[in-house]
């Protein structure tokens, strides 16, 4: 186990920093720069010049790399070209709101998940599996700013029990968790409707398949209970693809959905993801993409752990 976790950091490490060097070329060489945004229509040849030399955007692309990741080992990530505030705090404060959405999301679709995955694999072929089937594929096929436009219309423009956008209402001197609790809703079910579908799928396939295995027949022989084969021995065995996926999803608990935020324009991490790639924040831009590849190592890494403890047969040497 130590020997492969050696060997998957070492690949990883090393396609963190292609993608990082892919990302931080691709956004210096887009059309237009930071300047354009900052400036707005008092732009002028001579402005902008004189902002990207204020900003170290004059010196050739190559040297703005390496001095980036000098600043990187150094435990710096610059300075945001328009907000001028480091970018770590910058991150942080937004990261918050973020892992509060999101860590509710994953935990809230997990257990809808194993729930529905249950019954769609003890009813296979029958017309409750069938029933969640054709919920897992409609909703599987439409795209996350649809869900989301169709939640606000209903609940908050229709109904109007729910906020459509923001993280709290600031008609109120002191909203609390309630209001907090209340803006979390539609995000928090757009995420869980999309996850579900394909996470409860993958796991009713996997307790169909467990179901149908030797050990089944062989404990339910001796006299054990069905719950208890269900229960002890088959979900343990078929959580593996789940955590799998899982694990495959967990950068997203730090940076969100793009879209969602968006959508509803909820101040996390996506959403500023978003603003910093119209207004071309390189720093901004850069440390978020390398945040999502470390916790997509870190991710993986602990799908294995979570997986090997599962079951400890599985080998991944």
């Amino acid at each position: 186990m130590i020997r492969m976790m050696a060997s998957r950091l070492a690949s990883s490490t090393l396609s963190i920093v292609i993608l990082v060097t892919l990302v931080f070329f691709m956004v210096h060489l887009t059309p237009g720069g930071p300047a354009y945004s900052i400036l707005g229509q008092k732009a002028t040849a001579a402005s902008v010049a004189e902002v990207n030399a204020r900003l170290g955007l004059n010196v050739p692309i190559w040297q703005q790399y390496f001095l980036w990741w000098w600043h990187l080992l150094h435990g710096q990530l610059g300075y945001s070209y328009l907000i001028s505030r480091p970018v770590g705090s910058l991150l942080w404060q937004y990261e918050i709101n973020t892992l509060v959405f999101y860590t509710v999301s994953i935990v809230v679709s997990t257990v809808l998940s194993v729930i529905l995955g249950l019954i769609q694999g003890v009813y296979y072929g029958r017309w409750p599996a069938k029933l969640i089937g054709a919920f897992q594929l409609g909703f599987y096929a439409l795209p996350p700013f649809f869900v989301a436009a169709m939640l606000v219309l209903w609940f908050a423009v229709g109904l109007k029990i729910l906020p459509a956008n923001g993280i709290v209402d600031l008609r109120l001197a002191n909203p609390g968790i309630g209001s907090y609790a209340a803006h979390l809703v539609l995000p928090v079910a757009t995420v869980t409707l999309l996850t579900v579908c394909s996470l409860s799928r993958y796991f009713g396939e996997a307790v169909h398949e467990e179901l149908g295995k030797d050990y089944v027949r062989t404990a339910a022989a001796k006299g054990v209970t069905f719950p208890t084969i269900l229960i002890r021995h088959v979900m343990r065995n078929a959580l593996r693809p789940l955590v799998t996926i899982l694990g495959l999803s967990f950068p997203y608990i730090f940076t969100g959905g793009v879209i969602v935020e968006s959508v509803f324009n909820y101040p996390g991490l996506g959403w500023l993801m978003w603003r910093s790639a119209l207004s071309q924040d390189y720093p901004i831009l850069i440390a978020i993409v390398l945040i999502i590849g470390i916790l997509t190592v870190l991710g993986n890494l602990l799908a294995d752990l979570v997986n090997g403890m599962l079951d400890p047969r599985a080998s991944y040497e």
